[in-house]
């Protein structure tokens, strides 16, 4: 793990926050979410297909591609975030063929020029790990793996074999942004998984709200909100930043106290 995730985590329940690379100011969104207190930034890459991804997301993947957002275009939006906040913790999250289409060292040399800490790739399966994962893995940059409610204990340990960073433990078997599991549901699988790893458990899919943050932050390592954040960009374009730090000002003081 890097050790600005290292750091990230270390205090206590940390908030991720997430948006789409060219969706928007996508600067100065960034500097809301930092300015509000964001622990951790995920910068989603757009891809056409975004299957793990509700009407929210999708939107955003949209609208940055037609906005001619490319792959260079999301790492120099990376680089430029590291030079004006040398100590956040940034994460990709995207889908494998933007990632790995031109190889993963290519990659890899690309992230770590950006100082990207993380890469969250949603379809590529553990079992898939050598497309990108070794990349990753020798330049300090965190393989971050998905569990599910459907990952069960025979399961679990190929997800966590060869992870690093933390655990997104996606909440709901479905996408994002639609709906909320029951905070029962998500202690008995965050103890499960915790049983099993030493590294930070991170719960995202469905979280809206500073209670439901709060209420998460007490169960797990970190609390990632995404549809929320999308939103605003869609609702105020230009204006998005001031109610960005608003929101995520509002999730980290109910995750932070959780502390």
């Amino acid at each position: 793990m890097t050790s600005r995730l290292q750091t990230a985590f270390s205090h206590g329940p940390a908030l991720v926050a997430f948006i789409t690379a060219g969706d928007g100011d996508t600067a100065a969104n960034l500097d809301a979410l930092v300015a509000g207190g964001a622990d951790v930034i995920e910068l989603g890459m757009p891809f056409t297909d975004p299957m793990a991804d509700g009407p929210a997301i999708q939107a955003a993947n949209i609208r940055a591609l037609s906005n001619g957002t490319k792959t260079a275009d999301v790492l120099a939006i990376a680089t430029d975030f590291r030079a004006r906040h040398p100590d956040v913790p940034l994460v990709l999250m995207g889908y494998a063929n933007p990632m790995i289409r031109r190889g993963p060292e290519w990659f890899g040399d690309a992230l770590e020029v950006a100082g990207v800490d993380g890469v969250i790739c949603v379809d590529l399966a553990p079992e898939e790990d050598a497309d990108l994962g070794p990349a990753l893995r020798t330049r300090n940059i965190a393989p971050i793996r998905l569990a599910t409610p459907t990952t069960d204990d025979a399961r679990l340990p190929q997800v966590l074999d060869g992870s690093a960073g933390f655990i997104y433990y996606v909440s709901v078997a479905g996408i994002t942004g639609k709906q909320s599991a029951a905070i029962e549901s998500i202690e008995a699988n965050v103890t499960r998984i915790k049983r099993h790893t030493n590294l930070p458990v991170a719960v995202g899919f469905g979280v809206r709200e500073p209670d439901q943050a709060a209420a998460i932050a007490r169960i797990a390592q970190g609390v990632v909100v995404g549809s929320a954040l999308v939103d605003l960009v869609e609702k105020h374009g230009n204006n998005a930043p001031e109610h960005l730090r608003e929101l995520t000002a509002r999730l980290a003081k109910a995750v932070h106290l959780a502390r």
